[in-house]
């Protein structure tokens, strides 16, 4: 799905799915269909049909980042010496070789990018830093590190207003 399309409503039985498929990706179909009150045969439909118009993308494993990668997040702002799409590319590119980088953006303002990363302790964070400056076109780099997660959702909440009534 594009970001210029509007995406579909949403009835009550497509977000029982979502919200079921967030919590356990792996169930079951006739699980699912249980857990929804729906039979089987509509709710694979329907389900093929989320994936059909964009909304869901895949399944995966969630995996505990702390035990995997660290315990600490830092989040990086990095400015490059030029925003030309070359400097630009040439960093994504980079950045995305480096496994404590959990996640990237383009951002507008005083900064050029925002990075989320994960890394065991401040050692850790030291040598991640070390080879980020040594990126080409890196001005300049601010770290801020998170004290604590309160919010870490799997999927986007859906709002009451993508509801319509059951096809």
């Amino acid at each position: 799905m594009s970001e210029t399309t509007a995406p579909p409503e949403l009835d009550s039985w497509d977000i029982r799915i979502l919200q079921c498929l967030t919590r356990d990706g792996r169930m079951s179909w006739r699980d699912l269909a249980e857990e929804i009150g729906l039979s089987l045969t509509p709710t694979i439909r329907r389900v093929r049909q989320l994936e059909a118009a964009g909304l869901i993308t895949g399944y995966f494993a969630r995996l505990d980042e702390r035990a995997l990668a660290g315990k600490m997040s830092v989040f990086v702002s990095v400015t490059l010496e030029r925003q030309q799409r070359e400097a630009l590319d040439r960093f994504e590119a980079q950045v995305a070789q480096l496994p404590e980088i959990m996640s990237g953006f383009l951002m507008s303002g005083g900064s050029d990018f925002l990075l989320r990363c994960v890394v065991r302790d401040l050692d850790h964070y030291r040598e991640l830093l070390e080879r980020l400056t040594q990126i080409e076109g890196v001005a300049h780099v601010q770290s801020s590190f998170a004290l604590k997660t309160f919010i870490n959702r799997p999927a986007p909440l859906i709002s009451e207003s993508r509801i319509r009534r059951a096809r």
